[in-house]
């Protein structure tokens, strides 16, 4: 399954963050794979796209990071597996 993060960096503190990236990496646990991120221009930000099974290792991971990154998750599919899908009833 695929998950957008939507993270927002608490007190809008992105160095705190990328700090604690450089010294411990994303601390993902064993099964947990980062696809892909954006960040706003504004650093207030970060759309980070992850894919796992089992929805329990994605909260692992954010109970790591959630001291200093409030999280929102959104469960995505890609738009071309979407459109397979939709195409017989179209």
């Amino acid at each position: 399954m695929l998950f957008m993060c939507i993270e927002t960096y608490k007190n809008q503190d992105a160095k705190t963050v990328y700090r604690r990236f450089r010294d411990k990496g994303r601390q993902m646990p064993e099964g947990l794979s980062y696809v892909g991120s954006w960040v706003t221009a504004d650093l207030d930000r970060c759309y980070q796209l992850m894919e796992c099974d089992d929805v329990t290792l994605l909260q692992q991971w954010i109970v790591r990071w959630s001291d200093i990154i409030h999280f929102e998750i959104v469960p995505v599919v890609a738009g071309k597996d979407v459109a397979t899908t939709l195409a017989p009833q179209l």
